[in-house]
């Protein structure tokens, strides 16, 4: 194999094929990055088993052939070298690659290609276009929800589903859910409602997270297989996939439907002065006391938090309030990240009780639905010194 190609067009192939791939550990065809020289193009692919990346790039190719190397130390170098002209050449014996570039020469040693098995490859049936920055949008207003641990199962994942509401057509809803917050996007696309399943889709958070550094502004096209979803690049170049998940996912709709009934308590309140204060009373928190308490029924909304070692504050807010409810608790930082999701100037909390799940709204994010479960009141008293 000889290879004559410019760094500048395999540098963002190179990353992508080496995020996915274990840096160190794991067996060492996993931390491979494959490079294949035919057809007039360079493809560079990697897995780690579950995540599969193949992209192919203009070069002029002086001998087909396939190679495989360890892929972090062939990014990294490729990365370090000034932009240019690069020449890769395997040396006859197949053991080893030779990277040149003007008066610099680097070799690295390859892996058997008995080794190499062919990706799975992007299906051409029931194919959708789709925005990659809507989906990153997507991506990035839910995931906070998804559960770190793969241990937990169906919540340590993202589910789009169709939704269940009469004259719903073609509308779809994407969920986060780890426990004490969920968090839905709706939205409209007939085209990927028409290939995705009634029971929905599941996929591991680890993986949508993955798929986030791989997109790009430009639209993306999108299949579904049996076991797997697929990712083309709009140019055709690139092509991203990863595994579906099969669990159980919760049925949501059972806590949802607590937000339209007649008993709930609503508050409104501007949602720039809310998180500003969040951040100050943020400061008095403490490891054994997360949260931040709302009083209703007086001037505005009271918030409050304290801290033994860490002094107390409290702050009163313009709000619109209408219920029953007197005092609610939520944990501080939670509160702060959802309400940074918002575009709305303004939000709607919709409280259900003291101890029920919260929906959270805003006027300029229709589509947008988050829900957070308020922290159990417990009354504590602090004693001083002068006390005892």
């Amino acid at each position: 194999m000889i290879v004559k190609v410019y760094k500048e067009d395999i540098l963002e192939g190179l990353q992508k094929s080496a995020n996915i791939i274990p840096a160190k550990t794991g067996a060492a065809y996993l931390r491979t990055i494959w490079v294949k020289a035919e057809n007039g193009q360079l493809s560079l692919m990697s897995t780690d088993s579950n995540l599969e990346f193949a992209g192919s790039y203009q070069a002029e190719i002086v001998e087909e052939g396939l190679a495989g190397v360890q892929g972090r130390s062939f990014y990294d170098l490729v990365k370090r070298l000034p932009p240019g002209e690069i020449t890769l050449k395997l040396e006859s014996d197949g053991r080893t690659m030779i990277i040149e570039q003007n008066q610099r020469n680097y070799k690295l040693p390859t892996n058997d290609v008995t080794w190499f098995q062919n990706l799975n490859a992007f299906p051409d049936v029931q194919t959708v276009v789709w925005s990659g920055d809507y989906l990153e949008e997507l991506i990035d207003r839910v995931a906070y929800c998804i559960s770190d641990e793969d241990t937990m199962e169906a919540i340590a994942c993202m589910s789009m589903k169709p939704s269940p509401e009469e004259g719903a057509d073609g509308k779809l809803e994407a969920c986060g859910l780890n426990g004490h917050q969920f968090s839905m996007v709706s939205f409209v696309n007939q085209d990927l409602a028409e290939i995705i399943p009634e029971e929905g889709i599941l996929i591991q958070k680890k993986y949508i997270m993955e798929l986030k550094k791989w997109l790009a502004s430009d639209s993306v096209e999108l299949a579904i297989s049996e076991k797997r979803l697929f990712f083309r690049s709009g140019d055709g170049r690139e092509t991203f996939s990863l595994p579906l998940s099969y669990y159980q996912y919760p049925d949501y709709r059972n806590f949802l439907s607590k937000l339209k009934e007649d008993s709930v308590s609503t508050l409104g309140v501007n949602r720039a002065a809310l998180a500003d204060s969040l951040e100050r009373l943020l400061i008095f928190n403490t490891e054994n006391n997360r949260c931040t308490y709302f009083d209703f029924g007086g001037d505005g909304l009271v918030l409050t938090t304290q801290g033994q070692e860490v002094g107390s504050a409290k702050e009163t807010l313009e709000a619109d309030f209408k219920g029953d409810l007197k005092r609610i608790a939520f944990p501080t930082r939670n509160l702060i990240e959802m309400l940074g999701h918002f575009a709305s100037e303004s939000v709607g909390f919709t409280l259900t009780g003291a101890e029920g799940p919260c929906g959270i709204r805003g006027e300029d994010d229709p589509d947008y639905l988050t829900i957070i479960m308020p922290m159990k009141i417990v009354e504590e008293t602090y004693y001083s010194e002068e006390d005892i």
